[in-house]
């Protein structure tokens, strides 16, 4: 690490189904809070999936000036209002030249909401009624646009579209910039709004979801009655800053990123590699630029679907990447049992877990974890929060594609 410039964390923000703000979402972490409740936003007689996360008590103006929420699809609106929080918390904005502070925000879908309601329009009232804002509203970059718009950012603004990977690829990725020197800070995180009828719809006859109806027994992450991934939305961002310009204007500091790992298992469109590698090769990457040793207390931020096959893969990618003896002492959680599935936010508010887990010496823990899987038999915090001082904290994001992602982090 020492030819690269380090890259701390100095702003936080999150808009999530557990809370509209680090805080809020923290403290329901802690306190193992579910998130998960019916569907809401549209009828679900026909609908096999009858359970979701939603954000509530959400409003936009909030956060935008109104001709903004009107042209702006939920993903886009949701990532404003968490950047907002962090880049208020943070100060960086004014400290730096516009070109030099950068946005990576990604989404794994985008305004699918905007697409439902326009395409609907298309066929009932004609091709003259849908509003020329479709395609700026719908399309996955702009979120990052958005933002950069809202800030002045005027180096790089991109998206990262790697499905439930794509918060953690884009936060990956602005350190890498920040490190190599392209950009001194960054709004960096994940945003996803996508619980629509087609939304819903695919996932259910992909086989995806969870078809439970006890929010309860839904989100079931290394649980053997696991049987699909609860959808979720929300966003988070979070401010990365060049270390030393850091300290310079007497930043908070959360904790630094020093470790990014990015690998494709080459396998399936859907599901993970049978050997787990694509996994392992993320989280070594990861722990290696860290400085990983034997035998340090590790936290890790699991992605934990609640998927049979993703939960028994990252088991075993687990103990490959730390070795049979460390990923039995590891301390290993999956925040979706409370949130559901994020989607391509899940990476952000799951980095956001990491550092608040490192600051706080609190692991959040896996609610409603009550019959173990024999293929799932390590540490995975069951049920009630547990305070342990850890050394280095992973997170791991794997999505569709065969993308996967594992980002690090410790104190300074």
């Amino acid at each position: 690490m020492s030819e690269y410039r380090r890259v701390v964390v100095t702003g936080l923000g999150a808009i999530t189904p557990i809370g509209n703000s680090v805080q809020d979402a923290w403290n329901s972490m802690v306190e193992g809070r579910c998130g998960i409740g019916e569907i809401t936003y549209f009828d679900t007689t026909n609908y096999k999936a009858k359970l979701d996360a939603e954000v509530k008590d959400f409003n936009a103006r909030d956060w935008m000036e109104k001709a903004d929420t009107l042209r702006s699809d939920r993903f886009a609106q949701f990532a404003i209002a968490s950047a907002v929080q962090a880049v208020e918390e943070s100060g960086v904005i004014g400290t730096l030249p516009p070109e030099r502070v950068a946005v990576y925000f990604g989404s794994g879908i985008g305004g699918i909401q905007t697409f439902t309601t326009e395409h609907n329009k298309l066929l009932e009232r004609g091709p003259g009624r849908v509003s020329p804002f479709f395609v700026p509203m719908m399309i996955a970059n702009m979120a990052a646009g958005m933002i950069a718009i809202r800030f002045n950012c005027q180096n790089a603004a991109l998206p990262a579209v790697t499905a439930c990977a794509s918060g953690s690829n884009a936060i990956g990725e602005a350190v890498r910039a920040i490190r190599h020197g392209y950009a001194d800070a960054a709004i960096t995180g994940g945003t996803e709004a996508a619980i629509t009828e087609p939304g819903v719809a695919g996932f259910i006859n992909m086989q995806a979801l969870s078809t439970a109806t006890d929010p309860n027994a839904a989100s079931l992450p290394f649980d053997k009655r696991r049987a699909g991934f609860v959808i979720g939305e929300g966003a988070a961002a979070l401010i990365l800053e060049e270390y030393e310009h850091a300290v310079k204007r007497g930043a908070k500091i959360y904790g630094e990123i020093v470790g990014y790992g990015s690998t494709c298992d080459a396998y399936h469109i859907t599901a993970p590699r049978p050997d787990a590698d694509g996994g392992r090769r993320a989280m070594v990457e990861a722990m290696q630029e860290a400085g990983y040793k034997a035998g340090e207390n590790v936290y890790i931020n699991a992605h934990g679907t609640g998927t049979p096959l993703n939960d028994k893969g990252e088991t075993i990618a687990i103990k490959k990447a730390l070795g049979e003896e460390d990923a039995r002492k590891a301390v290993i959680s999956s925040t979706k049992s409370m949130t559901g599935h994020m989607l391509g936010a899940a990476g952000a508010i799951e980095a956001i877990a990491c550092l608040k887990a490192l600051e706080t010496g609190i692991i959040p823990p896996t609610i409603n974890l009550l019959e173990p899987d024999p293929d799932c038999d390590l540490d995975y915090v069951p049920n009630t929060a547990r305070e342990k001082k850890i050394d280095i904290a992973l997170s791991n994001s794997l999505g569709f594609g065969g993308h996967n992602a594992c980002l690090a982090f410790r104190r300074v």
